[in-house]
């Protein structure tokens, strides 16, 4: 028999690009390619991009370079780019990197192994041009609830998976995705909500290339979440663009608040975690259910982005330091350990002095567990991006520097407001040198602090562990093992 073609998924940016990864890997896995993970052992190697501001782009870019520079060293012999960035620029980047072998779009996801097969065999695909695109044009409900139309950013096939299945792929269903496999053993997987985002912040450039906001089916999610508690994962993070509009397309906006139960249901899930949460859109029946629902984390992913409201405004975004903090007390009215996140832009074109200190004595005043703190920068096709009023270089620097280091001050301070607290945490990871780690509920994967145990006797990964704080180092909590708890009898 033929050696079976090998292939290799790098995958940079948000937890929604790992998901596309892994939907990827179950396309080609079906189609008889054979995944590793070192790009230099594959005949090809996809690099899944971030294209969301210029750090990660240049990120993306230099992740394509190193894997170009493998084909003169041995297996490798095509280098391919998907993702944010692909799908973005399109041909514009398939001029400028001639390094890359191929540069596909979302809509080459539904053929990715014909794709990849006709760039070994030395053909061209011809990547799209991004202004061609049909991103932003209105669709109809019909459309939307019609998954053989072809919707902006996502390929035309119906969601119905193979029949006969190799061992460990999952139908996972969607307008691109009727395949996924799982490309690591972590207790923790992130399922996709729904694609596209149809706010117009005035920074981001997200809904150009994502397309609208469409909301996967409720028994979709329920399916792939069964499959993955099958596969070991006790805890999943639900993702997309913006979660508070989970079901505004298909009728009901009150969607997320039905189905977080039926998610805590699910045999062997023992954490159910909502990221990507607009404060703006924030409901009273929303907020009772991510704080009073057993097994759904008390977990508040909350986009501020800035607290003064002249800034806001500019940014197409809604609010103030008072309604911010207002929300933070109802949330913490009923759940005084929620766990709360967020990131904030500094520098935006005409903030003075005063936004600034507004934001932050918003920061101060909202003790948040997370806090990212990023510089403005033009994004191309951006609102934003033709504004007067752009603060020099320089400027923004000081400005990132001086809020980051207050935000790092004060999420430390966070920290050590929870030394006592009794918390269950998930195990992560258990290694004879770096010793036992894992999460609290407040604690989500990558973006926030983890748990330091201090004795990892009896500890296994995806187990979950009462224990008790005893100690902070930065944003991390040091905490003592109490029991286990037994997944039947909770």
């Amino acid at each position: 028999m033929p050696e079976r073609r090998t292939v290799a998924l790098v995958t940079l940016g948000c937890a929604r690009n790992e998901v596309d990864s892994e939907e990827l890997a179950g396309r080609l896995e079906a189609d008889g390619w054979q995944l590793v993970e070192d790009a230099e052992a594959a005949d090809v190697a996809v690099v899944n991009t971030c294209g969301f501001v210029e750090a990660a782009k240049k990120d993306s870019v230099d992740a394509l370079l190193e894997a170009n520079d493998l084909k003169a060293q041995g297996r490798t012999q095509a280098v391919v780019a998907v993702g944010c960035m692909a799908e973005r620029y399109g041909k514009e980047l398939a001029e400028a990197l001639p390094e890359a072998d191929g540069v596909l779009g979302f809509d080459d996801y539904a053929d990715i192994s014909d794709r990849l097969q006709t760039i070994l065999g030395g053909g061209i695909h011809a990547s799209h041009t991004p202004r061609d695109r049909r991103k932003l044009l209105p669709i109809s409900p019909a459309e939307r609830q019609d998954s053989a139309v072809a919707l902006p950013g996502h390929a035309q096939e119906p969601a119905a998976a193979p029949a006969d299945l190799p061992d460990g792929l999952a139908p996972a269903s969607g307008p691109r995705a009727p395949l996924r496999r799982r490309l690591g053993t972590s207790p923790v997987a992130s399922v996709k909500l729904a694609s596209g985002c149809d706010r117009r912040c005035s920074f981001c450039a997200i809904p150009s290339f994502r397309g609208s906001f469409i909301s996967r089916r409720p028994s979709d999610v329920l399916q792939e979440t069964r499959w993955l508690a099958g596969q070991g994962v006790k805890e999943i993070m639900l993702v997309s663009e913006n979660n508070t509009s989970y079901g505004k397309d298909l009728g009901d906006i009150r969607l997320l608040e039905t189905l977080l139960p039926e998610l805590a249901e699910v045999d062997g899930i023992e954490r159910v975690r909502v990221s990507y949460l607009q404060p703006a859109e924030m409901r009273p029946g929303l907020i009772d259910v991510l704080t009073s629902t057993p097994k759904v984390a008390p977990y508040f992913d909350l986009s501020f982005q800035h607290s003064a409201p002249g800034v806001l405004r500019a940014m197409r975004r809604f609010g103030d330091t008072e309604r911010f903090l207002g929300l933070l007390e109802q949330i913490r009215a009923k759940a005084p350990g929620a766990g709360v996140r967020s990131n904030f832009i500094v520098g935006f074109p005409g903030e003075s002095e005063a936004d600034v200190a507004e934001l932050e004595r918003f920061l101060t005043g909202a003790r948040l567990d997370a806090i990212g703190v990023f510089g403005y920068s033009d994004e191309d096709g951006t609102e934003a991006a033709g504004y007067e009023g752009k603060l020099p270089e320089e400027e923004v620097a000081e400005r990132l520097a001086r809020v980051s280091r207050l935000a790092e001050e004060l999420v430390s301070q966070r920290a050590d407001e929870r030394v006592g607290e009794t918390v269950e945490v998930l195990v992560e990871s258990v290694d004879e040198e770096e010793g036992a780690v894992g999460r609290a509920a407040h604690q989500a994967p990558e973006t926030d602090g983890q748990i330091l145990f201090t004795s990892g006797a009896d500890l296994i990964p995806g187990r979950m562990v009462v224990a008790k704080v005893v100690g902070t180092e930065g944003v991390d909590l040091v905490a003592e093992p109490l029991h286990l708890i037994e997944e039947a009898g909770r």
